[in-house]
């Protein structure tokens, strides 16, 4: 009997075919440089040189408000404004304290109020400058977003004339600094369930704010512990004993010559946190306080003298969001300063990883540059691709909150899609930022640790920007919820209107084919070529395909298993999302991955790339840097495109061979790709990314070098022969 042996899977064969498919990835990426000039200028060859530049990179970078970051950045350098380490708790406080001030002095931070009471009426510009202060000490950046972000804000976009005029000048001056007293002890993402209230007395014309037991006392309050004089209280508005839900109120708290709380009003000290330690925060409570009717923001909802309540905004819901939708800048704010954060993290760990020596790998005297190793590549390259994609997907982000705040663009659809596009991306930016800044700690080694290098520090800080201003999985399911209300409204509460379309609609128009990904997926299958079939995969419409197909399926098959919801009971219902809840998530995250490649794309070959002049060489490498982004999300979700029958087996090994290459053609443009950030020693504040590094290797070199031309180094003791 004939016995017929297969050695098409043996050992040999697989490394025989591995060192075939990273042979054509190689080709494909060579071939990646010969793209169509644009410059005009003549040259013998058609090969596009990859290179950096620098320079027109930074500018490009900087996006529309490009003066104001520049401003910011160069008062960040100030170091009368940068944190000290090491200062116990009362000294970090009253430092950022007294920064406010110089903040004040220097007109950081009246862009964004009106023009009538000294503001600039610049929104865009003003987030802009904002985050950049994270450069300096993440806490100064919050508490002067507390006072003119939230508190401010309040009263600008929730009040009217009158609040303006009464409030808005000692805001901003800082006369009256103020804490936003919204989130509970027993409730943070469900505002609309705290348990203060504010109920309307007609016979004093006044509204007595009360919290009844200990769940409703306001609590992780900026400015409450210290420093506030007044805050705005958001409580259930009552009167002739109807609750007409959450509304804000201007409340005096504390006497501006003693700094002692007003009759009725108390608190507490939050004390010593993970991180953001020069911020007072701190607990209020109310018992029977009493302020003037006029003290509640009327914009939105108005009791008349004898208790009347009117509102423009019929339905209670609709009023709610609508209200608590003007206060999104804080979800804007946050995603550019975590993606400053994740800029510092990687401009410190790519240039110690192109400084630190460690292992004689490839020879017998010097040792390798850490970011040599295809390990390290791996760890922060990857990190840098999306750090570029966050960026652009910020700027698209605050160009949309500028037009809906200046009144440009300012329908309801505008302000939803806006709503719902910082939902989506505020969560990615700041997980990515505490992920980046633990995985740029870990690669400088013990370095990484020391507080004089900033990231231990900055990733404590950065830490509860995951959970505040709306807890991340919380807006996920926000996002989730409209874009199933798109599919089918039947699986989304009225209150949450109208789906924001900005991605959806687009990515479907986008979309190669209406035949879907299945068919791609089988060419790409069939394909005898690993070159053909990955080099397809990099192209931008078949990334964009795979990345809007993911979407697609995921919601139409949520929303297909949510379709018994409509004919259940409250709680059935209620439980059948529940057990739906974590695929819900998903796909809105799939849904802000998509925002984010779509922004990178539209960066690079949109109209904006294609006018800005950008040159060839840079165009290569911010190519590469795009599609290690895209297929680094296909890689991340393989399980999903294989148990969907998106990528055949063989494609999905190609097309994680394909990011480990991608990662080493960047690699040699890495120093240029942070350099293009724009962040000098006074920004960076660590010695590893500064010179010192550096400086130890070449001394240690030179030490090595000299010691070996004059014959003084001890023999080393000799090996055995290894045994064959």
């Amino acid at each position: 009997m004939t016995h017929t042996v297969d050695t098409t899977n043996s050992p040999s064969a697989r490394r025989e075919d591995d060192a075939v498919q990273a042979d054509a990835i190689e080709s494909e990426l060579d071939a990646s440089a010969r793209i169509p000039k644009r410059s005009g200028r003549a040259s013998t060859s058609d090969v596009v040189v990859a290179r950096t530049d620098v320079e027109w990179l930074g500018r490009y970078l900087l996006g529309t408000w490009a003066d104001v970051r520049l401003g910011a950045r160069e008062l960040s350098a100030r170091p009368d404004l940068q944190r000290i380490d090491g200062q116990t708790l009362d000294e970090h406080r009253a430092r950022v304290s007294g920064q406010l001030k110089l903040l004040v002095e220097h007109g950081q931070v009246h862009r964004a109020f009106p023009e009538s009471v000294g503001g600039a009426d610049d929104h865009g510009g003003n987030i802009a400058g904002f985050e950049e202060l994270v450069l300096a000490d993440p806490s100064l950046q919050i508490k002067s977003g507390v006072q003119w972000g939230l508190f401010g804000a309040a009263v600008l976009h929730l009040g009217t004339e009158y609040h303006h005029k009464a409030f808005l000048p000692a805001i901003m001056s800082l006369e009256v600094p103020g804490a936003f007293a919204m989130t509970e002890t027993g409730h943070g993402s469900d505002v609309a369930a705290i348990g203060t209230t504010a109920t309307y007395d007609e016979a004093t014309g006044e509204f007595v704010l009360h919290t009844p037991f200990r769940g409703a006392w306001k609590d992780y309050l900026g400015n409450a512990a210290v420093d506030g004089l007044a805050a705005v209280v958001f409580a259930q508005l009552v009167t002739k004993n109807v609750n007409h839900g959450v509304h804000a109120f201007y409340v005096p708290i504390r006497d501006a010559a003693t700094g002692e709380f007003l009759p009725g009003v108390g608190g507490e000290d939050d004390g010593l946190k993970g991180g953001l330690n020069g911020i007072d925060n701190g607990r209020l409570h109310f018992d029977q306080v009493r302020v003037p009717r006029l003290n509640l923001l009327n914009r939105y909802g108005d009791v008349a003298e004898d208790g009347t309540y009117s509102s423009s905004i019929e339905s209670p819901g609709r009023r709610f969001f609508t209200m608590l939708g003007t206060l999104v800048q804080g979800r804007v704010s946050l995603d550019g300063a975590s993606v400053a954060a994740a800029k510092v993290a990687l401009t410190i760990a790519i240039t110690y990883g192109n400084e630190r020596r460690q292992f004689t790998a490839g020879s017998d005297t010097d040792e390798e540059v850490l970011l040599d190793y295809q390990l390290h590549q791996k760890r922060l390259i990857p990190k840098l691709a999306t750090t570029y994609a966050a960026s652009f997907a910020h700027e698209q982000l605050l160009t949309k909150f500028d037009e809906v705040f200046s009144g440009r663009a300012d329908t309801d659809d505008d302000r939803q899609d806006l709503e719902t596009l910082a939902a989506a991306l505020k969560p990615l930016s700041t997980w990515h930022a505490l992920e980046t800044l633990q995985e740029a700690r870990e690669a400088c080694g013990g370095a990484g640790f020391l507080a004089e290098n900033r990231l231990v520090g900055l990733r404590a800080d950065l830490d509860i920007y995951a959970t505040f201003e709306g807890d991340n999985h919380v807006l996920l399911q926000l996002v989730a919820k409209r874009l199933l209300s798109d599919y089918s409204r039947r699986f989304a509460k009225a209150d949450f209107g109208v789906l924001a379309r900005y991605v959806v609609e687009q990515a479907a128009d986008k979309t190669v084919n209406g035949s879907g990904l299945r068919s791609l997926a089988q060419t790409v299958a069939d394909f005898g070529s690993t070159a053909r079939s990955v080099g397809q995969l990099r192209e931008a419409s078949a990334q964009r395909q795979l990345l809007t197909d993911r979407v697609e399926t995921m919601v139409g098959e949520v929303a297909a298993k949510l379709r018994p919801a409509s004919k259940l009971s409250q709680k059935a219902a209620a439980d059948l999302f529940n057990l739906h809840q974590t695929e819900i998530i998903e796909a809105a995250r799939a849904h802000a991955e998509l925002l984010q490649w779509e922004a990178f794309t539209e960066a690079l070959e949109g109209s904006t790339g294609l006018t800005s002049g950008m040159d060839d060489g840079t165009r290569v490498v911010l190519t590469w840097l795009r599609d290690l982004f895209g297929l680094g999300l296909v890689e991340k979700h393989l399980a999903w495109y294989l148990m969907n029958g998106r990528l055949s087996p063989k494609r999905a090994q190609a097309v994680g061979l394909y990011t480990e290459r991608l990662s080493a053609r960047i690699r040699p443009h890495a120093q240029d790709l942070v350099r293009a950030f724009g962040y000098g020693p006074e920004h960076v504040r660590a010695s590893i990314a500064t010179g010192a590094e550096k400086a130890r290797q070449t001394e240690a070199r030179d030490y090595y070098r000299a010691a070996r031309a004059a014959g003084t180094l001890p023999a080393p003791e000799k090996k055995p022969a290894r045994s064959r």
